[in-house]
Parts: C-alpha cells; sequence; structure tokens
C-alpha cells in the first residue's frame, strides 16, 4: 500500500533528526501521539503537534509518560496508528504499559531519544545507555522490535519501517534514536507518496461471531485486528489470556501465550533483520556499532585500513531481535569483535555471549555526555589483532 498523498511533505529538507521521525510517522499513516515534553525528544511532538491538525491526526499532552504509553495503546485498538515520543526518565515511566502492550500485541511506535542518565543525568547531551532496557525493560518473558538509525534521513525511513513493523508482527517498536542523531541537522529527502511503501492495519473481515484477537496454534500466525466499538466481543486483558482474550490463569495458558509472543520475533528474525555490512569476508576484526557511534567509528577504521589491518564493519539497525547467528557465524572467523557504544557495556555484552570465547570481544566504553574519539577504537582495533 501506497503512503497516503496527504500529509506527505515532499520535497528535500534540511531538518534535525527528531523533525524527520516526524515527518516519517505522519508519512507512515500515523494520527495519534500520546505524550509528555522531556529533552531531547521534545521537538518531535512539537513538529506532530504542529502538522497533525493540517492531515487529521491528534496530539494529546498527557499528564506524563504513564498516561501517554496508556492512550498510544487504547488508541491502537480503536484504529489508527499511534506513537509516544520521549527520553530516558520517561522511558523507565513507560515501562510497565510497554509490558502490556506486548502481551496485548498492540502495534505502536515508542520514540526513545537517548540521553545520559542514570536518573535526570544529561538532559541535553547524547547517551545509548537504554539498550538494554528497550529489550528487558518490562517484567516478564517477551519480546520486542528496536531500531537504531544514525542519520537524520534514517529517521524519516526508519520511523516508516518501525510502524510497517508493529502492523506486520502486531508489537510494540522502539525508536532508539540518540540526542546526537537526534539534534543533528543535514539533508533529509522526502519522496513522492507513492514512492513511500506502508502496511495498513490486517482488519478482521469475518464473521463477528467467529472473531479471535489472538492466535496461539503454534504457527506464529499474527491474528486481524478490529476497531473497539465495532460490534466484536473482545475482551483486552494484561493477564495471561485465550485466543478470546479472557483471563485462564493456569501453566497451560501461560506456556502457549508467553511463547506466541516470544516465538514470532525470535523465529521471524532473519526476516526482521535489518543491518549493513562492510569487508567483513577475510576481515581479521569485525567493529560493530549502531546509532551516532557507527558514524564516529568509520573514521577508525579507515585509518586502520590504511594501515593494511583487515577491518570488517557491522552497523546493527536492528538491535532487537538481536542476530544471535549471524554473531556466531563470525566468531568462527575473526580474532575479535570491537564495540564502541555510548555506554558502559550493553551490546557488547550480547555479542561477548554469542561469541562465545570463539573470538574476543573488546568493549569501547564511553559514559555519555558526548561522542567517541576515534583514535579510542582504533587502539582497540590494533589491539584486537594481536
Amino acid at each position: 500500500m501506497k503512503a497516503d498523498t496527504i500529509g506527505v511533505a515532499t520535497g528535500n529538507h534540511y531538518i534535525d533528526g527528531d523533525h524527520a521521525c516526524a515527518e516519517g510517522a505522519i508519512a507512515a499513516g500515523c494520527r495519534f501521539l500520546a505524550g509528555y515534553p522531556i529533552t531531547p525528544s521534545t521537538e518531535v511532538a512539537e513538529r506532530i503537534a504542529e502538522r497533525f491538525p493540517k492531515v487529521g491526526g491528534m496530539f494529546i499532552q498527557m499528564e506524563d509518560e504513564l498516561a501517554s504509553m496508556a492512550a498510544i495503546i487504547g488508541a491502537a485498538w480503536a484504529g489508527p496508528k499511534s506513537m509516544t515520543v520521549t527520553s530516558g526518565p520517561g522511558f523507565s515511566l513507560m515501562m510497565e504499559n510497554i509490558g502490556l502492550a506486548a502481551m496485548l500485541e498492540t502495534p505502536c511506535v515508542i520514540v526513545n531519544v537517548q540521553r545520559g542518565g542514570p536518573s535526570t543525568g544529561l538532559p541535553t547531551l547524547t547517551a545509548q545507555a537504554d539498550m538494554m532496557q528497550a529489550r528487558w525493560g518490562s517484567h516478564g518473558d517477551y519480546e520486542i522490535i528496536a531500531l537504531s538509525p544514525n542519520s537524520p534521513q534514517e529517521c524519516f525511513d526508519l520511523t516508516i519501517t518501525a510502524f510497517n513493523l508493529s502492523e506486520l508482527w502486531r508489537v510494540p517498536v522502539l525508536f532508539m534514536m540518540d540526542e546526537c542523531v537526534g539534534h543533528m541537522t543535514e539533508k533529509v529527502i522526502i519522496p513522492e507518496a507513492d514512492q513511500i511503501e506502508i502496511v495498513p492495519r490486517n482488519f478482521y473481515k469475518g464473521e463477528k461471531e467467529d472473531y479471535r484477537p489472538f492466535k496461539f496454534n503454534g504457527s506464529n500466525e499474527i491474528a486481524p485486528m478490529v476497531k473497539a466499538g465495532d460490534g466484536y466481543y473482545i475482551h483486552l486483558t494484561g493477564l495471561t489470556h485465550d485466543e478470546r482474550g479472557y483471563p485462564v490463569i493456569n501453566a497451560e495458558a501461560q506456556e502457549k501465550n508467553v511463547k506466541h509472543l516470544v516465538d514470532k520475533i525470535l523465529k521471524n528474525e532473519e526476516k526482521i533483520r535489518l543491518l549493513e555490512e562492510d569487508q567483513v569476508d577475510g576481515a581479521e576484526v569485525i567493529v560493530l556499532s549502531y546509532g551516532i557511534t557507527s558514524r564516529v567509528a568509520l573514521k577508525a577504521v579507515q585509518e586502520a585500513r590504511a594501515t593494511g589491518i583487515k577491518v570488517g564493519t557491522i552497523r546493527l539497525i536492528t538491535v532487537w531481535p538481536f542476530p544471535e547467528k549471524l554473531i556466531r557465524k563470525f566468531a568462527d572467523k575473526v580474532k575479535a569483535f570491537i564495540v564502541p557504544e555510548i555506554n558502559l557495556g550493553q551490546i557488547s555484552l550480547e555479542v561477548e555471549r554469542c561469541a562465545a570465547g570463539k573470538a574476543k570481544t573488546i568493549h569501547v566504553p564511553h559514559a555519555g555526555g558526548w561522542v567517541h574519539d576515534p583514535n579510542d577504537i582504533l587502539k582497540a582495533i590494533k589491539k584486537g589483532v594481536k
């Protein structure tokens, strides 16, 4: 399905990542945003608030982030594509309802423009320290999808991808920007609406009495949705439930319910996976990075290659689900993975786990506030080939 021509700001723009994200959401068909102002994500909501009245959308500033997340879940079940926007402290407050969205298999997008933490931390300065929280922040077993853009252009393009993935897999999708990308201003090309592919909501078309909002038949089939108020007999609850949505409190129901939430993502990881590889064949070491750090790392990679070191790169665009099989494959072929990230050790731990001792994992930590010095990454590359 092509994007609605109403609202697509076609043309060449010089805008930051926050504004590009807002335009991507509009082009993807998002028509409801509930949020609460927080640096450095506020510009997304401000742009949406300005643009939505022109495209038939609704923006609501809620009293806090808990209510914002609850509102977009309710909105999604009323029909429209929905989104919320936040940063670290607000992201923490959203976690309980992100778990509810996962349990209800609610398609929605949560944008987190990461800043330095913990607590209030560095409101105006960058970090990538919410990546593990994105995966494990809510309680219980579940799977989500998380994307990480590295440019304003990708903030537009991948916001559309985030909405498409949320509809395809009926899952909340986390859009893990960082302050640098959110506030970076670059050229962003927004294509004509007929060049933008969007995934529409899969609405049920059968007999009302036959409708089941969930499917736990072991096939990872994604059930279609209906709009609340259209006369369907549905029940939505965060409790363990059956295919009708009614609570069933026993181990058998838990196994079916939770296994479905996990399997529909993990068993389709290769379909969901988005990443970039460069010169990985024959590489001695691989630099694995994401977000703004992937751009900073290129300087170090170029200098290492100039000295004759065979350096490959993997840029994670989809961070969750994590590409475990890919890392295991390369662990048999390289001496080391170099993992620079603006935290003190998060995705590097996943790389180390998947490498399973077959290749070294060298983390290049940075607590936040600014990006890496490429020389620190270069030193790690040289250490990796020894």
